[in-house]
């Protein structure tokens, strides 16, 4: 299986930058794929950045040209930098990976989970 240890996070005031970090553990065969989701108070969690391990990004349009998401391959680890933050980026992010696991012989991905950090930019 595989865990996921989450970084960062914290209070800054509008205009400032945070870096999340989310290094994978565990028994997997490879990392697949490693993102960014955020929930704000009474709001659907929303897909924010995410990288796939050929190198692939995306970005949702609200932080495109403000955030960064970039991967240390070895260390199976995820970046997100977090710059020019804006009030509306107040929300708990949550790191997400997706990994294959052997079950039964068989390469499987699933889909995990961090326990989410809170971000706040208030003035």
């Amino acid at each position: 299986q595989v865990q996921l240890v989450e970084s960062g996070g914290g209070s800054v005031q509008p205009g400032g930058s945070l870096r999340l970090g989310c290094a994978a553990s565990g028994s997997f065969f490879s990392i697949n794929a490693m993102g960014w989701y955020r929930q704000a108070p009474g709001k659907q969690r929303e897909p924010v950045a995410g990288l796939n391990w050929g190198g692939s990004t995306y970005y949702t349009d609200s932080v495109k040209g403000r955030f960064t998401i970039s991967k240390d391959s070895a260390e199976n680890t995820a970046y997100l930098q977090m710059n020019s933050l804006k009030p509306d980026d107040t929300a708990v992010y949550y790191c997400s990976v997706k990994a294959s696991i052997w079950d039964a012989a068989a390469l499987r991905e699933n889909d995990y989970w961090g326990q989410g950090t809170q971000v706040t930019v208030s003035s």
